[in-house]
């Protein structure tokens, strides 16, 4: 079992930055495959991020690719998303989620998820 708390969401303006934080509980995060995804009002969930148990292995949606970056430290049980050049429509509550070791980018394939955080990005 896995407990998922997201963290760091706000608002920003069009091409600036925010970090999200997800901090897990358990013993064996570092078993865990990561990812982040979010959902905008009227929209389905969508991928955005995910990161390998060792932190060796990423993947990211188009939309974001160069722009954002997860990363994981498994000594403090921690996943990042670092948002850069935000744009209006990177708005929505995002969600971490963690599914048991290999990488995955389809929210079906996650086991467990966080309440999420809203990020919202002003003109």
């Amino acid at each position: 079992q896995v407990q998922l708390v997201e963290s760091g969401g706000g608002l920003v303006q069009a091409g600036g930055s925010l970090r999200l934080s997800c901090a897990a509980s358990g013993r064996t995060f570092s078993s865990y495959a990561m990812g982040w995804f979010r959902q905008a009002p009227g929209k389905e969930r969508e991928f955005v991020a995910a990161i390998s148990v060792s932190g060796g292995r990423t993947s990211y949606a188009d939309s974001v690719k160069g722009r954002f970056t997860i990363s994981r430290d498994n000594a403090k049980n921690t996943v990042y998303l670092q948002m850069n050049s935000l744009r209006q429509e990177d708005t929505a509550s995002y969600y971490c989620a963690a599914r048991r070791i290999t990488i995955a980018t389809m929210v079906s394939q996650y086991d467990y998820w966080g309440q999420g955080t809203q990020v919202t990005v002003s003109s």
